[in-house]
């Protein structure tokens, strides 16, 4: 039994798994619009929170210098990394509409560049100042409870800080370079089949 198979016709009609530009373009628009609400969040909880602190210190007057030092590296630490977050404002900003493939790459290279920065170097200094002046704020609260209660109270936040760091933080990261990645990986696709044209 003959049949006459036209496998080019076929080949045509298969469904290409090359990136739809329009696609891509939705795709980083939604990226860019998602990292500058985001930044522009972080700033305002980070900020509030700064501003909380800084009440609390006025209101409660705290009498030992550990709890001062405590509420300084808890506000420097959030200083810090609002300063190197905010760098990045004007890397998403500059994403727009109208640049060519090669730089919407570039920029997306610098992101990925600048977000490798603050995962690694700016998250673990925030982690380490927030530990620190947590531990120097409680100490002077903690000191007025029985041991049990003191121990206690330090558990429940060294373990809240430890969820954070060993759960939260990987997965955020994870998350954040998945996307970033899967991006770049499409305009470096579109980019090879325009210098293959």
């Amino acid at each position: 039994m003959a049949t006459n198979i036209d496998f080019k016709n076929i080949w045509k009609q298969q469904t290409s798994n090359k990136p739809n530009m329009e696609e891509l373009l939705g795709k980083l628009k939604k990226f860019r619009n998602h990292n500058l609400r985001r930044l522009i969040l972080t700033n305002i909880g980070l900020i509030a929170t700064s501003l909380f602190i800084l009440f609390i210190w006025y209101w409660y007057q705290p009498e030992m210098i550990t709890t001062k030092i405590g509420i300084i590296m808890v506000i420097l630490a959030m200083v810090i990394f609002l300063f190197a977050y905010n760098k990045m404002f004007m890397v998403f900003y500059k994403i727009d509409q109208t640049q060519s493939n090669n730089e919407y790459l570039q920029s997306l290279y610098v992101v990925k560049s600048k977000q490798k920065f603050m995962q690694t170097t700016i998250l673990n200094l925030y982690f380490i100042m927030l530990f620190l002046g947590i531990c120097f704020y409680m100490y002077e609260y903690t000191s007025r409870m029985t041991l049990g209660s003191g121990i206690l109270a330090y558990a429940v936040t060294l373990a809240w800080i430890a969820f954070n760091w060993f759960y939260l933080r990987p997965r955020t990261i994870k998350k954040q370079q998945g996307k970033l990645d899967e991006l770049i990986n499409k305009f470096e696709e579109i980019n090879n089949q325009l210098k293959e044209s």
